[in-house]
């Protein structure tokens, strides 16, 4: 996607957003201001345990009365590294670690938002704490298998998931190569 160009001039600075502008000329010669968002970028993991099972959560945040399901994931910190914070937010959201990290996919949102989510498989996850939740969350975990994980997917009942996500599991539940592709991708 195309990146916010040195010469646009942060006009909001946000808890999460940001907004620049900056002035662009048309073709016609004209010119027009332009407008992008920047966000922190993200982590989001497929963690599974010795067993095989997915690790899911459920979640409430404040600004919403209903709880949702999600994958383990969250905000990369100033300085921090994907990788690092993916492993961070792992252990603060469910208190498990892996040994065992393969990055699969970096989803490169919109054109007019600059935002990157690094998405990681976490192997053979161990329970070696207890959660330690933000303020602003509510985390239950619960584990599920490969096809029951893709069935939340496509039936949109895990709804904070990323599109490349989203598109893998619907490839995957209608065919079979996509399916033992993915399965593959995720457990090793």
């Amino acid at each position: 996607m195309g990146e916010i160009p040195e010469q646009a001039k942060r006009v909001f600075q946000g808890q999460i957003f940001d907004v620049y502008q900056w002035e662009q000329e048309m073709y016609d010669g004209t010119k027009e201001i332009f407008e992008k968002l920047r966000r922190s970028y993200t982590v989001e993991i497929i963690a599974t345990t010795p067993e095989g099972k997915i690790i899911v959560q459920r979640q409430q945040q404040p600004d919403r009365d209903v709880w949702f399901l999600s994958l383990v994931g969250g905000r990369i910190e100033e300085g921090e590294e994907s990788l690092e914070a993916a492993k961070r937010e792992m252990l603060e959201e469910t208190g498990y670690a892996s040994q065992h990290w393969k990055h699969l996919d970096t989803y490169d949102g919109s054109n007019k938002v600059d935002w990157k989510n690094f998405i990681y498989a976490a192997r053979e996850c161990e329970k070696v704490g207890e959660q330690h939740l933000d303020a602003g969350e509510r985390i239950e975990l619960f584990f599920v298998t490969f096809d029951e994980f893709i069935e939340l997917v496509d039936s949109h009942q895990l709804k904070r998931v990323c599109e490349s996500l989203r598109e893998r599991c619907i490839r995957a539940r209608y065919h079979q190569p996509s399916h033992q592709s993915f399965y593959k991708m995720i457990y090793g």
